[in-house]
């Protein structure tokens, strides 16, 4: 059995393979950013449990010592101590920092 085909058939048949490459191509790119796009929804909701129950715990330890008065120095470490970790947090997310990446060609003096 010899198989005899035109060249419109091998075109044809070409033109197909092409838009199923194509398409595989595309859905895989596609399938590519939703699990980006899952990936960094998941860490968003991770980052705030791990916020608020570290939030929780600061506000107990502090609420126990408050109402507790007696030693200077433990209320004083205890309110300390969190808001040295809130100013580094919030001066590091406010600063604006640049970096200049070195280009590909060379700049002439």
């Amino acid at each position: 059995m010899i198989l005899q085909l035109t060249p419109v058939q091998v075109l044809a048949a070409i033109g197909v393979l092409l838009v199923l490459v194509m398409v595989w191509r595309a859905s895989s790119r596609a399938t590519r950013r939703a699990t980006k796009a899952a990936q960094a929804g998941v860490r968003l909701v991770s980052l705030t449990g791990r916020v608020i129950v570290t939030a929780a715990a600061i506000v107990v330890v502090q609420w126990i010592v408050v109402t507790h008065p007696g030693n200077t120095t433990l209320t004083f470490a205890v309110l300390g101590v969190p808001a040295l970790f809130a100013a580094y947090t919030l001066t590091k997310a406010l600063t604006v920092t640049t970096f200049d990446a070195p280009g590909r060609r060379r700049e002439r003096r």
